[in-house]
């Protein structure tokens, strides 16, 4: 192994530059593994778990640069060194117009009368400043940024709301606003239903499956994952309800969260009957009878509270089709007795949430990084077990690394591992397009599908791979392209969410022990 170790002192680079520029340094011809990230407790101890913790990046600060490159065999890493530095400076065409650089929110909200949102993707120990100072700029913030600590969060909540203004996030993904996407985000066409969600996949998800359905999205506001939580309170949620209740171009309202805290349930809830419009509630594994005694519209799944939304907006013959029975039995026959288990390779939380509630839904024993069992809670890196659900964009796996929407590296390895494994029936993957996510994910995908198909067949056994592709015939790459590709060899494609989960519940063998 040759490793070559470099620290940038006072050299800041935002968290959404170094998610691209580490995907790119990854690519460059000779790189085994390329890092390059701030110099962070966090992401030292990241290092160090992985014996690349040399003592200039241990000294390293906050506001340094840390630059470590592990080359293949042969390969003079010193030779990489000046490639990766060219991706810090490399810039995209302006078009003529020359560049303006800001040393402040300040001086930028002054500079520009026009500006009303800023979206902050610096590091976690600093987010809370950066949003204060938008804030007090009069901006409404989206804060890309994690690590955030939660009283940080609810001060900030609170002043955007005494303000008048949105507060999302933080680790808040996915926006669109005025048909703008910010960050994670589908192109989709514009129209009457607003959405309001907890979660970044998730309201993804929820978006292009009105776009399929003939609909159109007003805006889509994020509010970060733990806006639900008892200790925020859904601040952001409910004033995102009431900013899309007085909004004239909204005609319907979709919520999207993973179950929330009761009592903050209760009170978002109770928005419903003050919103003056329909209200469709899709909560993973929430109750009906809440939803319903609020008056708003429960939907039992992504594609149902897409479907419901789209029919209280006007096309009231929407549809879906139904799972294909003789598909499912097609691949049944092809398994052998022992093939009884599924693996959920997953880059979407909410897309792996829904998955896996649809096999726990069904009674089976699922373990996962993101359990809500503590009993079958598995850690990141840890060999699956029975039914395993894995979210590669969770914190554990994301800790100094990019995202696996932008860099899917970990998966890929994990996808060639567990296609080793002769209890396996099935592996589920999702494909997330459109802005920030990886330019082909399932092109780069491909080769690993292939290497994990092999290893089956040499072994004499059919290995199910279900790929479902999150985005529209409007994303770069389309959909349809994306999909042509994955049955190209051989995936079986699903054609939302909610289907996949539909799809892998059917194909388990039943009348084993997890």
């Amino acid at each position: 192994m040759s490793v070559t170790a470099l620290v940038k002192k006072n050299t800041y680079v935002d968290s959404v530059s170094l998610m691209s520029i580490s995907t790119k340094a990854n690519a460059i011809a000779g790189v085994r593994q390329a890092f390059v990230a701030m110099g962070t407790e966090k992401n030292k101890e990241v290092l160090k778990s992985v014996g690349l913790l040399a003592p200039e990046l241990a000294a390293a600060v906050n506001g340094d640069l840390m630059i470590v490159i592990d080359a293949e065999d042969g390969v003079d890493t010193e030779a990489l060194v000046p490639e990766i530095e060219e991706l810090l400076v490399r810039k995209a065409p302006t078009g003529g117009a020359a560049d303006i650089t800001y040393r402040t929110i300040t001086t930028a909200a002054q500079a520009d009368d026009g500006a009303n949102l800023a979206v902050i993707a610096v590091n976690g120990a600093y987010a809370a400043r950066e949003a204060r100072q938008a804030l007090d700029n009069g901006l409404h913030v989206m804060l890309f940024s994690d690590n955030v600590p939660v009283e940080d969060e609810v001060a900030l909540k609170t002043l955007a709301h005494e303000k008048g203004l949105l507060l999302m996030g933080p680790d808040c993904g996915t926006a669109i606003i005025n048909n703008v996407g910010l960050c994670f985000a589908n192109a989709v066409r514009p129209g009457s239903i607003g959405i309001v969600a907890a979660s970044g996949t998730g309201s993804q998800e929820v978006s292009v499956r009105i776009h399929a359905l003939g609909g159109g999205v007003s805006q889509l506001i994020g509010t970060g994952g733990r806006d639900l939580s008892e200790q925020v309170g859904g601040i952001m949620m409910i004033d995102g309800i009431r900013a899309l209740a007085a909004d004239p171009a909204t005609e319907a309202i979709v919520l999207v969260s993973k179950p929330p805290a009761p009592s903050v349930e209760e009170k978002v809830l109770a928005e419903i009957a003050a919103a003056g419009k329909p209200v469709v509630v899709y909560f993973i594994g929430g109750s009906e009878a809440a939803v319903v005694a609020a008056g708003g519209h429960f939907a039992s799944s992504s594609q149902d509270a897409a479907l419901q939304a789209v029919r209280l907006t006007g096309s009231a013959d929407a549809a879906v089709p139904a799972l294909d029975d003789a598909r499912v039995e097609a691949a049944r026959a092809s398994l052998a007795p022992e093939q009884q288990y599924v693996r959920g390779l997953f880059c979407g939380g909410t897309l792996c949430d829904e998955s896996m509630f649809a096999l726990l839904e069904a009674g089976e024993t699922v373990w996962s990084n993101i359990q809500k069992d503590p009993s079958f809670v598995l850690p990141a890196g840890s060999p699956s077990t029975g039914h395993t659900f894995l979210d590669f964009g969770d914190d554990e796996f994301t800790n100094g690394r990019p995202h696996p929407m932008i860099d899917p590296s970990l998966r890929l390895a994990r996808l060639v591992e567990e296609a080793k494994d002769p209890s396996v029936a099935a592996i589920v993957m999702d494909f997330v397009l459109g802005f920030g996510s990886h330019e082909d994910p399932v092109g780069v995908t491909l080769p690993a599908i292939t290497e994990a198909k092999k290893i089956a067949a040499d072994a004499g056994r059919h290995l199910e791979i279900v790929g479902y592709v999150l985005g529209t015939d409007q994303d770069t790459p389309n959909v349809d392209a994306e999909i042509a590709a994955l049955e190209s060899v051989g995936v079986t494609v699903t054609r939302s969410s909610t289907e996949t989960g539909q799809y892998a519940r059917a194909i388990v063998r039943k009348g084993h022990t997890a």
